[in-house]
């Protein structure tokens, strides 16, 4: 997919001891605005890629919000380098690279996003990186979620949801988030797992979220 006009391709370099880069996209934030974000796409085994129609609404969310955004490839996919991975480790030195190029362009907090697999690698960075100021995850699986971590992470989360979602249930994730307080549930109507509805309703609920970034806004 080629990007549009308010966005352009970017290398992302492996951190050590991995070698080699990562394809990504960036889009500005607004003049004022510091912070950054970051967004991983689902699992690279089973098809998942930064064109994701749900990876490309965060982003856009994120940027319309004043918040730059980039999004990438994992390993293998596209043109990043290497051989696709489903293994977590692997997800995780991807993200924590994405996470330094992003950290090294805005003087601010950075926002770890994440759709489905990428939730999961978005979720374990959080936890790790004190960077890290806010937390959306789209359609976290709760079998990738280790138990206590969301009440572990003491910052703003967004969880956004589909309501026929088989694979990220509303309740599961309801009962995940029953003691954390600092989490927002966000159930999308009509939509499933991959959000052939509900697009427009996601990126509405995360645009909105985003904002809250800018300086006096409400961080819940």
């Amino acid at each position: 997919m080629s990007p549009r006009h308010d966005e352009r391709m970017i290398a992302i370099a492996l951190r050590a001891p991995e070698e080699g880069a990562l394809e990504g996209v960036y889009q500005a934030g607004l003049p004022g605005n510091a912070w950054g974000s970051v967004i991983a796409p689902p699992h690279p085994l089973y098809g998942g890629s930064m064109d994701s129609p749900v990876v490309n609404e965060i982003a856009w969310a994120s940027a319309r919000a004043g918040v730059m955004a980039v999004r990438f490839n994992w390993r293998g996919v596209g043109a990043s380098t290497g051989v696709p991975s489903g293994d977590p480790k692997d997800a995780d030195l991807d993200y924590a690279s994405a996470l330094a190029h992003v950290a090294d362009s805005v003087p601010g907090k950075v926002v770890a996003c994440g759709y489905s697999f990428g939730a999961a690698a978005a979720l374990r960075a959080a936890l790790l990186h004190p960077r890290i100021g806010r937390v959306l995850l789209v359609a976290p699986p709760p079998s990738l979620i280790a138990p206590g971590a969301l009440a572990e992470l003491r910052r703003p989360i967004l969880v956004l949801t589909g309501e026929h979602d088989s694979l990220a249930p509303a309740a599961a994730l309801t009962r995940e988030l029953e003691n954390v307080p600092q989490a927002r549930l966000a159930v999308i109507p009509e939509a499933d797992h991959f959000f052939a509805a509900g697009l427009a309703e996601l990126s509405r609920i995360a645009r909105d979220w985003f904002g809250a970034t800018q300086e006096g806004a409400s961080p819940a």
